[in-house]
């Protein structure tokens, strides 16, 4: 045994009178000793008198022969901070995270777990919602326009048909058209909304005719394409709209909508 470093090694041995005598002999010589299998506070007792560095009660075991096992720990706990024995009581056999959490209250003084428990113990559902709300308010102030642009820019003139403005809508997957001029630069909005209303004031005809005969353009919202989500969000917040026009240097690049951006900003 002159080999096995006194300071890293633990020997492991189940209860039991042969088990007790080696466990003193070992501990004499500096070795730290776990003894295991522990089921009653007299073994736990036995385990303490002859030196144990730690002793090991199995709560999951004893839970699955209908034993009060919580009560047997907290026993082990109180009866060395008692008769101020060196033994820490081992919470072992552990099979979920309630039983680390009685362990903790019991005042265990340390506790093996399988990894599977351990991995739950540093989540928390209130934990991860703020984690997340963390993550989406960093993202607000430090994402600009263009780090979460799409490629779809769907865009028509005056001298488009709304039919036509319909169909770019369809294809560039957006609930809405950026009217242009000839630089490309932006000088209205039509929206699914705007068309009921169009159809419900003016017919189903209305759709067959040109922009610039049915539409009063109105120029829309729009932003940098070099500005910060944050930015964006801001003008989501103080105007009853659900896109915005994206620009670079003036001209329509694309367009974001509210649900690009929901949810980053609690």
């Amino acid at each position: 045994m002159k080999h096995l470093a006194t300071e890293n090694t633990v020997y492991k041995i189940p209860i039991s009178l042969e088990g007790v005598k080696a466990c003193k002999k070992l501990t004499n010589e500096g070795f730290k000793v776990n003894i295991h299998l522990v089921y009653t506070i007299q073994q736990a007792y036995m385990a303490m008198a002859a030196g144990a560095t730690y002793v090991c009660p199995l709560v999951g075991r004893l839970q699955d022969q209908g034993h009060d096992a919580l009560s047997l720990v907290e026993q082990c706990v109180n009866a060395v901070n008692y008769y101020g024995y060196n033994s820490k009581i081992m919470f072992s056999s552990v099979r979920n995270i309630e039983h680390v959490r009685n362990a903790i209250n019991i005042g265990t003084h340390t506790i093996t777990a399988p990894w599977k428990v351990i991995q739950q113990m540093t989540k928390n559902n209130l934990t991860d919602l703020g984690t997340q709300q963390f993550v989406e308010h960093t993202r607000l102030m430090t994402y600009k326009i263009k780090d979460i642009l799409g490629t779809d820019n769907p865009t028509a003139t005056v001298e488009n048909t709304i039919s036509e403005c319909l169909l770019k809508m369809t294809v560039g997957k957006f609930g809405a058209v950026t009217i242009v001029n000839e630089n490309t630069e932006a000088i209205g909005f039509f929206t699914d909304g705007d068309l009921r209303r169009l159809i419900a004031n003016k017919g189903a005809d209305s759709v067959n005719k040109q922009v610039k005969d049915v539409l009063s353009l109105v120029k829309p919202f729009t932003i940098d394409e070099n500005e910060l989500l944050n930015e964006a969000n801001k003008i989501f917040k103080k105007n009853p709209i659900n896109s915005i026009v994206v620009t670079s240097k003036n001209k329509v690049v694309g367009m974001i909508h509210i649900q690009d951006i929901v949810g980053m900003e609690r």
